[in-house]
């Protein structure tokens, strides 16, 4: 099929990293992919290569639809809408494109009940609601068909030996992937009570990094921009991985490595609902002393909570990780619900 995929880049790029991704999947299942970006400049050190069968596309005021006309699906990224003129393309286009509003990830009840539903548009137009998540009833996580296979085959001290970025003897090794991060600095004492590589990603890591002072048992190394490739290799060769947002959460949940998630803040202070209900998912099962650790690091991560004393021990946060991430796995990928999806939804009106 063809798919015209519409994203808005907002601020920090994960937009684009989630709709690249999504976008590359199609093209390796044998779709062919138009991506309509407002500003593909992350794609110089996100994608350098792009990928064959997908084609960037320039999203203008004045954007017009593609010679061919529309897709066979569209796709809008997180409630973008798609320029009037290609809906109104959409509308006289016969059979009449699915049409697609890929929802943000949460864990929360509303998305089982919201996964799936219609919404009638004025232009006569169905437009369907697919919300990732992480059950069965909503429409899964990004996770290409060879993903596991690479990463069984990744050698994790090869790879950061040949970039230079190899831990010294006794040392863990830590990313950090962040947003501006109130409670960094005693994060980095707790890291410093073990020797420790913190391996740092450009932006707000390697900005706040900078202004603090680093304790005894710290090292740091500042990352360049890395691939998506390259960032899913850099949390496969982790002991702990800190990650943000929508797509580095995602990809940290298939590394076999423990994960501190920081959610996008908001005013109204709806992301500390999202990261209650995604702990209360991922945590069952763990014995309370693990699991009440923790949820306390991670709400302190937040802005949400006290300080811990110390993180949770690596080695059982690793088992919980791996237990998390088989669950995971026993579900259907997201491309593949999404090929389902719209299959049952071609023809309708």
């Amino acid at each position: 099929m063809r798919w015209d995929l519409f994203c808005r880049v907002i601020d920090n790029h994960g937009d684009l990293g989630v709709c690249w991704r999504l976008a590359s999947d199609l093209a390796t299942r044998g779709h062919a992919v138009r991506l309509w970006v407002d500003d593909a400049s992350a794609l110089a050190w996100m994608a350098p290569q792009g990928a064959a069968g997908v084609q960037v596309c320039a999203w203008t005021e004045d954007a017009r639809p593609a010679a061919d006309g529309i897709g066979d699906v569209v796709i809008e990224a997180f409630g973008c809408d798609p320029p009037a003129a290609h809906v109104q393309a959409m509308a006289t286009r016969r059979p009449a494109p699915v049409w697609i509003n890929l929802e943000y990830l949460s864990a929360e009840t509303y998305v089982e009940r919201s996964h799936g539903l219609p919404s009638p548009q004025p232009s006569g137009l169905m437009k369907w609601f697919f919300f990732p998540g992480f059950s069965t009833r909503t429409g899964g996580l990004l996770r290409e068909p060879a993903l596991m296979h690479t990463l069984a085959g990744h050698d994790a001290a090869a790879w950061l030996a040949d970039r230079g970025w190899a831990p010294r003897p006794g040392e863990r090794t830590v990313s950090l992937f962040c947003y501006d991060q109130p409670r960094l600095a005693r994060w980095l004492s707790l890291l410093a009570a073990a020797p420790t590589l913190l391996l740092a990603t450009p932006g707000p890591a390697t900005r706040q990094l900078q202004a603090l002072a680093r304790p005894d048992g710290l090292r740091v190394i500042e990352l360049p921009w890395l691939t998506q490739a390259d960032y899913d290799r850099l949390l496969w060769s982790c002991d702990l991985n800190a990650v943000r947002g929508e797509d580095s959460f995602v990809r940290a949940q298939w590394a076999d490595a423990p994960m501190l998630w920081q959610v996008y803040p908001q005013h109204d202070g709806a992301h500390a609902a999202k990261l209650e209900a995604w702990l209360d998912t991922c945590l069952q099962g763990a014995t309370p002393p693990l699991a009440d650790a923790v949820r306390l690091a991670h709400r302190h991560w937040n802005g949400l909570g006290e300080a811990p004393a110390a993180l949770p021990g690596l080695d059982a946060w690793r088992a919980l990780q791996r237990a998390w991430r088989d669950r995971l796995l026993a579900q259907p990928d997201l491309t593949s619900q999404l090929l389902a999806f719209v299959a049952d939804r071609q023809g309708q009106p």
